[in-house]
């Protein structure tokens, strides 16, 4: 069977659902308010003859008529960078205030930190960590080539991260980008699913309720955790969030998007779940021509 095929109950139009999976994606940039806005880059893009369409959920998505936005000046100026729609939903739900301290547990290679820092106005504490230290040099790179200064690199274990040295006690916010089975990015990458396993399904589990687990004791107090993945499966998200929540002091809370979306499920192959999953939100690729992902919100509590 088609590890597609286990998810035809969750989706409402599976038909359209497959055949969106099938196309490949827009190419979709993110401008960097750190050096520049998003009416001057899509200026520069059009006077060097390349389309350009807005995203009203967020003004700062553009979406370029080329197949190659890596190629073009302000890409190499830093002042877009390219980065699937979907993927900007964590750190604008997040929305980290200038000066927050802020944790990016699952940095690498650095798209949402880029973001994050931009709506910190590249000032206060945001710590990029990732345990990948292999990908460090792509999220120092993408950091440089933004402008980012505001920002501290770690390569640590996010399931027990450590604020010894680096000045900090907690967090006002923590965003867990986590690693996962990547279904969602299908679009990008055809063969996603080659290698997809029960048996890796069980292991990144256990991986992303650790961080989880983690980025809520390191939170503040009525501090924010946003939980992300690029994956259809409840076992990494629903699953995740409710093995959570049964063990620490936190709920997950309502947050308005932008984007056509479906709530977080409450049951799964004979497990049942809180229901306050459902103010989780699932996007399917056929909701908004986009890529497949799942978030949710959460407040720590005292």
């Amino acid at each position: 069977m088609d590890v597609l095929d286990r998810y035809e109950a969750l989706v409402g139009d599976f038909d359209a659902f497959r055949d969106a999976c099938e196309r490949p994606l827009p190419n979709v940039v993110r401008v960097n308010g750190i050096k520049t806005t998003p009416e001057r880059a899509a200026r520069a893009f059009e006077e060097a003859g390349i389309a350009v369409t807005r995203r009203e959920w967020h003004d700062g998505l553009l979406e370029l008529d080329t197949g190659k936005p890596g190629n073009t000046w302000p890409y190499a100026h830093g002042w877009v960078h390219g980065q699937e729609e979907v993927s900007a939903i964590p750190a604008r739900v997040l929305d980290p205030d200038p000066g927050d301290r802020v944790l990016d547990a699952c940095a690498a290679p650095g798209s949402k930190t880029g973001q994050l820092a931009a709506l910190m106005d590249d000032t206060g504490t945001l710590v990029a960590n990732d345990d990948n230290l292999g990908r460090l040099s792509a999220l120092r790179s993408n950091c440089d080539r933004l402008g980012v200064t505001c920002a501290a690199v770690t390569n640590r274990d996010g399931r027990n991260f450590s604020t010894k040295e680096l000045g900090v006690e907690s967090f006002d916010s923590v965003l867990v980008d986590a690693p996962c089975t990547c279904e969602g990015t299908i679009r990008k990458n055809p063969d996603a699913l080659d290698n997809w396993s029960h048996g890796y399904l069980n292991q990144v589990t256990g991986t992303q309720k650790g961080i989880l687990r983690r980025a809520v004791e390191l939170a503040e107090p009525g501090g924010t955790v946003v939980y992300s993945t690029c994956t259809f499966a409840p076992e990494e998200n629903e699953a995740v969030l409710d093995h959570v929540l049964d063990e620490k002091d936190a709920e997950l809370v309502p947050f308005e998007l932008g984007l056509d979306s479906v709530p977080g499920i409450t049951e799964w192959e004979g497990e049942t779940f809180d229901s306050s999953m459902e103010r989780a939100k699932r996007v399917y690729p056929h909701h908004n021509d986009t890529g497949g992902f799942f978030c949710a919100k959460l407040e720590v509590g005292a």
